[in-house]
């Protein structure tokens, strides 16, 4: 199967609409990025990439400068525009391996869980490196190919199968006719993000949880926090997820070049 873009994906019943959840993902997001920043946050630009239904920007929006969500989706980006209107918020129909943005023009860019939906994510990424200003952000939160459930489709072990055993166990299971989301190891996604500096909040969001909104996934003192504190802590290529800060490089590192 060819991979192309994923229209309309807000109307596949995923969650694109539900308030509560999405504004506890945009409650984290803004706990990682206040505590990492120097400055405040409210004289920031941030740029949203595949923001959907507007619901994370419009929460975004009452803690940053301005607020742009972008996203190929086109009802979901009608629905954002038609139900969230603020001053320093827009939305605009945008493609993730093509921003229309000049270089250097934003403080933040939010990637969060994209990476696996787009056709090319180094380019995505190449894109997300050109917009940001130096010293600039992204919050890349991203999936594990190794987790033991793909979540898209509830699915044990489906990411981490070959592809052509994945398409015929997502068919036999009558959850989609090809598996078409695609992601990488914990190697695999440092290679994508390797023109950054990386900063690695995983683990500290497992030690923290109530800290940066995750309380009601990783509840305190309880066996399944034990285990993720584990896992971050020794087998960290074995997490199901990442949340990292990629941080733009104020220059550029200068190429060597060796004679002969």
């Amino acid at each position: 199967m060819k991979r192309s873009y994923q229209y309309g994906f807000s109307e596949r019943g995923l969650g694109m609409y539900d308030v509560r959840a999405r504004e506890r993902k945009a409650r984290t997001m803004v706990a990682v990025i206040g505590d990492y920043m120097a400055r405040p946050l409210n004289g920031m630009s941030l740029l949203n990439v595949g923001g959907s239904t507007g619901i994370i920007d419009n929460y975004l929006a009452d803690h940053f400068g301005s607020v742009c969500g972008i996203d190929i989706d086109e009802p979901a980006i009608r629905h954002a525009q038609k139900s969230y209107n603020k001053t320093n918020l827009r939305f605009l129909v945008g493609d993730a391996l093509n921003l229309e943005f000049a270089p250097n023009t934003f403080d933040v860019v939010i990637c969060s869980h994209i990476y696996e939906h787009v056709t090319d994510p180094q380019r995505m990424m190449d894109q997300i490196f050109r917009v940001l200003k130096p010293g600039g952000v992204c919050y890349f939160a991203a999936g594990n190919r190794l987790m033991l459930n793909e979540p898209h489709y509830n699915l044990p072990l489906l990411s981490a199968l070959p592809r052509a055993i994945a398409h015929l166990y997502i068919r036999a299971a009558g959850k989609a006719k090809f598996y078409y989301e695609k992601h990488l190891t914990y190697w695999g996604l440092r290679r994508l993000t390797q023109r950054f500096e990386l900063h690695d909040f995983t683990a500290e969001i497992v030690r923290r949880p109530k800290a940066y909104g995750v309380d009601y996934m990783i509840r305190p003192h309880t066996a399944k926090a034990a285990v993720a504190k584990l896992i971050v802590e020794y087998f960290r290529w074995l997490s199901p997820g990442y949340i990292w800060l990629l941080e733009k490089p104020e220059a550029e590192p200068r190429k060597l070049f060796t004679s002969g």
